[in-house]
Parts: structure tokens; C-alpha cells; sequence
């Protein structure tokens, strides 16, 4: 296995991991994720490559972004009412953390808990 993998078109798709959405909601408008809620996206985080898992949550962000009609740039969103993007970047590269599963962040194989690249990521 290896970042390769993680690319879209490549023989292996991100999904799109539907249980962590509502984790990345709560979180970030400052409310309790449920335990079951939480359970379900660390599970379907689990069955994610540690090399794909920050590409995936970072896919995930990106579509909860387009669903909403939301531009590169622009401010306030429908997805996250309340929340600045800074903190939705945030919040969705902790999610790995909250969940305890580690990530590769590069291709020395150096591991880590948290996303650098969700939270570096642009126009998210």
C-alpha cells in the first residue's frame, strides 16, 4: 500500500465516509457527538488505509462544501452555519485523532494522529 492508492481514478476511491458528517457537524457548532455517531465514522475511518484516511476526510469536506454550493473562498456556508472555516479545517483534521487511528503524513512512512493536510487544504 502507499499514497498512490488514495488518488482518485486510481484502482483504490476514497469514500466518502457518510458517518463522520455528522461528527464533523456537531463538532464544530460546539455540540455532543453521540457515542454511537462517533463509533460509526471512527469505524468507517478503520476500514481506511492509514495512507488514505486525511485524503479521505478531506474529500468528505470538499463534497459537504460543493452539496451546499459553496465557491473557493467565499464565507459562511450552509453546512456550517456557525463555524468559521478555520475551525471546520480543524475540526475535520483532528477527526483521525478523536478516533485514535493514526495516518501516514508522508512518504518516509512518519505516522501521526492528526491531518496537516486537511488543514492546510485551500478552498476548503
Amino acid at each position: 500500500s502507499g499514497p498512490w492508492m488514495c488518488y482518485p481514478g486510481q484502482a483504490f476511491q476514497v469514500p466518502a465516509l457518510p458517518g463522520c458528517r455528522p461528527v464533523l457537524k456537531l463538532q464544530c457548532n460546539g455540540s455532543r457527538v453521540p457515542e454511537a455517531v462517533l463509533r460509526d465514522c471512527c469505524q468507517q475511518l478503520a476500514d481506511i488505509s492509514e495512507w488514505c484516511r486525511c485524503g479521505a476526510l478531506y474529500s468528505m469536506l470538499d463534497s459537504m462544501y460543493k452539496e451546499h454550493g459553496v465557491q473557493e473562498g467565499q464565507a459562511g456556508t450552509g453546512a456550517f452555519p456557525r463555524c468559521r472555516r478555520e475551525v471546520v479545517k480543524l475540526t475535520a483534521a483532528s477527526i483521525t485523532a478523536v478516533c485514535r487511528l493514526p495516518i501516514v503524513v508522508d512518504a518516509s512512512g512518519d505516522g501521526a494522529y492528526v491531518c496537516k493536510d486537511v488543514a492546510a487544504y485551500p478552498d476548503a
